[in-house]
């Protein structure tokens, strides 16, 4: 009974899913502004960094703290490697490469990953026709969007595409391994994860990109990073952690297919960049695979024939 209670989704949850759409396509948008002027690294670790200050701050005026406990901060540390710094540098990096509405695209797929590894890593998330039709159509539309460029090796961008693949998986297990700290409150959780990507990020940043030989950033560049940090991770994370105790991972991650809308639209109107054949035909195939995975759509297309059919079995009887 917890189980079903756990994959349910009111009107709330899915607000809160669609918000929290726009907040995460817009850091696709924020961070391509960004990379015009800062280095990969140098932009996760700020973006993790200073969201950890923010958050840290809100504990604190709100009268709470992190907990002492070294299990939870191995819990901590562990959601802060799967959930940021892998994912947060795989994405930037590749989107060096590619545009903001292609690695959006790709970073849908991460509930696809999702359910793959919840039926390998968990014994109450069972693979099943419908996820087995999504998973099918969703690696159909990964392998439309990536195209020939997966055999040219580094000749192509298929590196950068498939590095934004990998940040896709990172999420999955990430939201998988969250099932354990369902306990933890929103805020605290994503406070804790986010300090301690700061601490893993803070070398990186500092042997890769050596930020004090980079000139300082524009105004421009700086909003877009104010942004980034305030909307698209603090907040986000808050509305993240909340909508994954509520409904579950499967249903939380839903919201990456929601994503590439606010980032294509962002991307196309400001940015000026040009949305291809392939990257719709894509995007329609791994709509088609989490919609045919999600299952309630269909079940509710099927509803106004069963009733149908049920209403002529009463007539024949009465006849």
């Amino acid at each position: 009974m917890q189980n079903k209670l756990q994959y349910q989704m009111g009107f709330k949850e899915w607000a809160l899913l669609i918000f929290l759409s726009i907040l995460w396509g817009g850091s696709f948008f924020f961070s391509k502004i960004a990379l015009r002027e800062l280095q990969p690294f140098t932009i996760v670790f700020t973006r993790v960094s200073l969201a950890a200050i923010l958050l840290n701050g809100i504990l604190i005026a709100t009268g709470q703290r992190l907990p002492g406990a070294p299990k939870r901060w191995a819990g901590f540390l562990l959601m802060g490697t799967l959930n940021n710094a892998v994912p947060f540098s795989l994405i930037f990096w590749g989107q060096t490469q590619i545009s903001s509405g292609l690695a959006s695209i790709l970073n849908a797929t991460t509930p696809l990953w999702t359910i793959l590894l919840a039926h390998l890593l968990t014994r109450d998330e069972r693979l099943t026709a419908n996820k087995v039709g999504g998973v099918l159509f969703g690696i159909l539309g990964v392998t439309t969007l990536i195209g020939w460029d997966l055999f040219k090796g580094i000749q192509g961008n298929a590196w950068a595409q498939l590095a934004v693949v990998g940040a896709a998986v990172s999420y999955a297990f990430a939201g998988i391994f969250a099932k354990r700290l369902k306990e933890t409150k929103p805020l605290t959780l994503a406070a804790g994860q986010l300090t301690c990507s700061s601490i893993l990020m803070l070398p990186i940043m500092l042997i890769i990109d050596r930020p004090w030989t980079q000139p300082f950033p524009s105004t421009t560049v700086i909003g877009a990073m104010l942004s980034l940090v305030v909307l698209s991770t603090a907040l986000a994370y808050i509305i993240y952690f909340r909508l994954l105790a509520v409904a579950g991972a499967t249903n939380a991650l839903l919201v990456t297919f929601l994503i590439p809308v606010s980032a294509l639209t962002l991307g196309i109107v400001i940015l000026h960049e040009v949305f291809t054949a392939s990257q719709f035909i894509g995007m329609a195939l791994i709509g088609f695979g989490l919609v045919l995975m999600d299952g309630r759509v269909l079940a509710r297309l099927r509803q106004p024939r069963n009733k149908t059919t049920s209403n002529l079995s009463m007539n024949d009887q009465q006849l």
